[in-house]
């Protein structure tokens, strides 16, 4: 799901890391992180950090890889989560190549801000008729929406910079090759990130009572 330098256009990533730092500026308002909560989000942050680094190739070249952004969400709230997943995605592009330094606003955007609220929205939504089910929606909505998110941006490259003869200057295929290539195969893969979120939260819960008492 991570974008490489060179894929996007200024007009994309201009603007998005404009958005991006402003969603963090008011992050670092909104968060709420107590004492008692950091090595909580740490932990958390590790395993997200971790995840993202494991990607499997699909057929259509791209890849597909857990998150942790739901469960994040969950436990901590979508602004605090939002906080460490741009943190964790910041880190990952300075130090391990992990997605490009000038795409870091649209994955804060997809993966950390859009993917931290879906799921926490989802999971408030769906909790009032089963937790377990509503966990298991915050893990999937938080890994599919920001590959909709993702594959919608690298699909419009070719519309909106390419020179006079049409060329692509930029990502060269379009949503018809962005959208099922992407989205079918993280469609798939977040039946196994709401089964991650479920268990991992559970676990939690059991043996983590003292730390992890937001749920």
């Amino acid at each position: 799901m991570h974008i490489p330098d060179g894929f996007l256009s200024p007009i994309t990533y201009l603007p998005a890391t404009a958005v991006a730092a402003g969603l963090i500026f008011l992050a670092l308002k909104r968060a709420e992180l107590d004492a008692d909560k950091i090595a909580g989000v740490a932990a958390v942050s590790a395993f997200s950090f971790v995840a993202m680094l494991f990607a499997v190739p699909m057929p259509g070249g791209t890849s597909v890889h857990l998150g942790g952004v739901g469960l994040m969400a969950v436990l901590f709230g979508p602004w605090t989560a939002f906080g460490a997943l741009s943190l964790v995605l910041l880190v990952q592009a300075l130090l391990f190549g992990e997605g490009g330094i000038t795409a870091y606003g649209v994955h804060v955007i997809a993966i950390a801000f859009a993917g931290s609220v879906s799921a926490y929205t989802v999971y408030r939504f769906v909790k009032r008729f089963s937790e377990s089910a509503a966990l298991f929606a915050a893990g999937w909505f938080g890994l599919v929406i920001p590959a909709v998110i993702v594959a919608f941006v690298l699909g419009i490259q070719p519309l909106i910079a390419h020179d006079a003869g049409g060329k692509p200057l930029f990502f060269p295929f379009g949503l018809e090759v962005t959208l099922p290539s992407i989205m079918i195969p993280h469609l798939i893969a977040g039946f196994a990130e709401g089964a991650v979120t479920l268990m991992m939260v559970r676990f939690l819960q059991r043996y983590f009572k003292g730390v992890f008492d937001a749920v």
